[in-house]
């Protein structure tokens, strides 16, 4: 084994060293009277396994009431009943939003079991052979967000994910449909990634304020193609409306009509209809939530004690992923089969 390939695991107080795919299972037997090897705390109890980058398949023994957390507060399992939990985690470096912004987190493997009392018995993790990776590209509505209370629908919507299947979510706070083609450590960095039939999920509108209605259709051919070279499955996703009211209907600005005239959610519509792309239509799903619990009863969605009307509470991501999650199985795509 090349020593730069090598990696040092500890686990129970035996040393591995190899690759983190010789190194093969990873087990932590469970004991009444300690935490698994690598974790510590109580209320949460913290792993930590030193891993190199990529995607492993896990598995936890956990007790009532135990949610996980992994990396950059990507929930994996909210608190639920006890017994033996499954998914499949990705990591990467950094662990968070691909540019480093909030903080690149720390090198290896996570895991944050939280719950009024959480209990851990056992923990395995092994690397994941050839899942089907779902990507998503887009925005701080998106992204996984290093500090509470800001959440993207992207770190919840792995709740939904089961084991065999995982997200890696390259959403970055600030991107627009160009700049996230354009950055080195975006879609650049991503594309060369995706597999066969990965689906890739692309929401851009919120940052493109100034883009040109050409300039617009044209990144999102960009990305679409970018994604078929490889020959994934790009997805379009019109972006989540803010909570801007005229009224008892959204605004313009909400709905994403940008400082140009040009309605995004349409031209991106378009884009789906020439290039015969499945598009989830998260724009009239999340206006429809929005507009119906009305100006105070949509407020828990959005962080609006921070005067935030376009960034959600952990309420809100958890919402709007469920409003994903409607639109890839009304849409029959073949990713329904890895959803819980």
């Amino acid at each position: 084994m090349p020593p730069n390939a090598r990696r040092r695991l500890w686990l129970a107080g035996v040393t591995v060293t190899g690759t983190a795919a010789a190194a093969g299972l990873l087990a932590h037997p469970a004991d009444a009277a300690a935490l698994p090897a690598a974790c510590a705390g109580t209320a949460p109890i913290v792993c930590h396994y030193d891993v190199s980058p990529g995607n492993y398949d896990l598995s936890a023994s956990v007790g009532a009431g135990t949610g996980l957390e992994v990396e950059a507060r990507r929930r994996i399992f909210t608190a639920g009943e006890a017994g033996t939990r499954t998914a499949t985690v990705n990591v990467r470096e950094p662990e968070g939003q691909p540019t480093g912004q909030g903080g690149t987190g720390t090198p290896g493997l996570t895991l944050t079991f939280d719950g009024a009392a959480p209990s851990v018995g056992r923990v395995t993790i092994t690397r994941a052979w050839r899942p089907l990776v779902i990507y998503l590209a887009g925005d701080s509505t998106v992204c996984d967000q290093p500090v509470t209370p800001y959440t993207g629908w992207g770190q919840i919507f792995t709740t939904s994910v089961r084991r065999g299947a995982v997200v890696a979510n390259y959403a970055d706070s600030g991107e627009s449909s160009g700049s996230f083609l354009a950055t080195a450590a975006l879609f650049p960095t991503m594309q060369p990634l995706i597999r066969p039939g990965d689906p890739v999920l692309i929401q851009f509108g919120h940052n493109d304020k100034t883009t040109t209605a050409e300039d617009y259709r044209a990144n999102l051919t960009a990305l679409v193609n970018g994604v078929r070279a490889k020959g994934g499955l790009p997805i379009l996703v019109t972006p989540t409306v803010r909570r801007l009211f005229d009224g008892a209907a959204l605004n313009a600005t909400a709905l994403h009509i940008n400082s140009l005239g040009v309605d995004l959610p349409a031209e991106m519509r378009a884009v789906a209809a020439t290039e015969a792309v499945p598009l989830i239509d998260l724009t009239a799903r999340s206006e429809a939530l929005v507009e119906g619990l009305g100006p105070a009863g949509s407020a828990p969605l959005f962080l609006t004690e921070l005067n935030d009307n376009t960034h959600f509470s952990e309420y809100g991501a958890t919402a709007m992923a469920g409003l994903v999650i409607d639109g890839i199985r009304e849409l029959h795509l073949p990713l329904v089969t890895f959803l819980r």
